[in-house]
């Protein structure tokens, strides 16, 4: 069997946080950087997020610590029906996902399908789309797919 994503490439690992300013803080302080930028995800109207193959209005504040090959992703869900808001409900504040850059989302997202992880969270962002697959009970931790146009 081959590598179902076309990658081995570690991009991103994504935490979930109630009070991202807090967490940004703490992050900031421990690894001695500034801290970085907050930005909010987009609406429906142009992020197209689906949770579940229903549309959703959820969004999320995001800042990233890039470092090396990996990014640190703090996510504080708004709320509304997300894999983001799940996590924060089921686990608390904890790893949410480990995101990989894929040469096709279209080709990853059919061969860990096949696998037996589906997709429960689709949308766009600037330069590109994600995915996130259930691999929790596979995996430990869900999957992110990257793909940046």
């Amino acid at each position: 069997m081959g590598n179902l994503l076309g990658t081995d490439q570690v991009t991103q690992i994504g935490i979930v946080v109630k009070d991202i300013e807090k967490s940004r803080k703490a992050w900031a302080a421990m690894l001695g950087v500034s801290e970085p930028d907050i930005i909010v995800t987009a609406g429906y109207d142009q992020a197209q997020t689906e949770y579940h193959g229903e549309r959703s209005d959820a969004t999320a504040k995001l800042c990233f610590f890039h470092l090396g090959q990996v990014a640190i992703e703090l996510i504080e869900p708004d709320g509304k029906p997300s894999s983001w808001q799940d996590h924060l409900d089921q686990f608390g504040e904890s790893v949410q996902h480990i995101a990989f850059v894929v040469p096709s989302m279209k080709e990853a997202r059919r061969n860990l399908a096949e696998a037996g992880m589906e997709t429960i969270q689709t949308g766009e962002y600037t330069g590109g789309r994600y995915a996130y697959l259930e691999t929790l009970k596979t995996l430990g931790v869900q999957v992110e797919l990257l793909e940046n146009d």
